[in-house]
């Protein structure tokens, strides 16, 4: 059966007044889906609304025909979830948490269990760390036991949520391996405001802001439209950047300042080859204007 996740009209407003999510539409099937969108676009609620940790206000849920919301334990038995922060017991090691853990989903059988989990221990490069505290763990090496934590009973739906903040880059390409390896079988929900991440791992993706989906494609597909489209310059450090400027990067030389127009704009500007990273800025800088309107 193909592992589809669809999600239809997921409306969420807050006690306070706040819409965290505005009619988000996705439909994901097996691989690496990249959800990119800066800090408070809705990107954690949404998750955790995917993870049944929360009931949404309007819409639909479904993973293969399931309907998340109407029967969430359906889902939680073939679920995995990494959130932005793992804590732990101290003391307790990650051998004696993925036993527990390990149980609660469903590994009643002692051989089966311990199978799993030195193989999970193992696939994460924790194996000659499993019996230390978890407490005691780096970051780089809490993210991959919560990605281990995560995978117990082969889940058909891995969400991840910011999984790379904090990591150094030998620690993010480790875990990026572990991901890619895992999305082979099943739906993996990157979300993250590092475009590197996505532009790395998701053949898919898309860019939520203000609770709403603005953009969705391959990263080509968002790429394409701006050849040709966008310019760059350095500039001194002391000079007042464009106000149209899309991007403004540090450079050694003073500032490079990116900017878009269908043609060359006067002064020293050079064709700048677009990225994921610009079509990110752009999708969010028109996103911001239409709401102004």
């Amino acid at each position: 059966m193909t592992n589809n996740l669809i999600v239809k009209g997921l409306k969420k407003t807050y006690a306070n007044g706040v819409q965290a999510l505005d009619g988000v539409n996705l439909e994901v099937s097996s691989g690496l889906y990249g959800l990119l969108g800066p800090n408070g676009a809705g990107k954690s609620t949404l998750m955790r609304t995917l993870a049944t940790l929360q009931q949404p206000d309007s819409g639909s849920i479904t993973l293969d025909g399931i309907d998340i919301l109407i029967d969430p334990d359906k889902l939680r038995q073939q679920l995995g979830y990494l959130p932005q922060q793992i804590g732990a017991y101290p003391g307790v090691s990650a051998q004696s948490l993925m036993e527990r853990f390990a149980w609660l989903k469903g590994r009643t059988d002692k051989v089966q269990r311990q199978h799993e989990i030195n193989q999970l221990l193992e696939q994460v490069n924790l194996s000659d760390a499993a019996h230390r505290a978890v407490s005691e763990y780096s970051g780089g090496m809490l993210r991959r036991f919560g990605i281990a934590l995560s995978l117990i009973g082969s889940p058909r739906l891995l969400i991840v949520d910011e999984p790379t903040a904090g990591l150094d880059p030998s620690e993010r390409n480790k875990f990026h391996r572990v991901l890619a390896d895992v999305a082979t079988e099943a739906v993996v929900l990157l979300s993250t405001h590092i475009v590197e991440d996505v532009e790395n791992l998701c053949s898919e993706l898309s860019i939520l802001t203000d609770g709403r989906i603005v953009a969705s494609g391959s990263p080509s597909q968002l790429i394409e439209p701006l050849h040709g489209c966008l310019w760059s310059s350095v500039i001194p450090r002391d000079e007042e950047p464009p106000v149209d400027a899309l991007r403004i990067l540090a450079h050694p030389n003073g500032l490079r300042v990116i900017v878009q127009s269908k043609e060359k704009p006067k002064g020293d500007y050079v064709v700048h080859q677009p990225s994921l990273e610009d079509a990110y800025h752009i999708a969010l800088k028109t996103s911001s204007k239409e709401s102004n309107l």
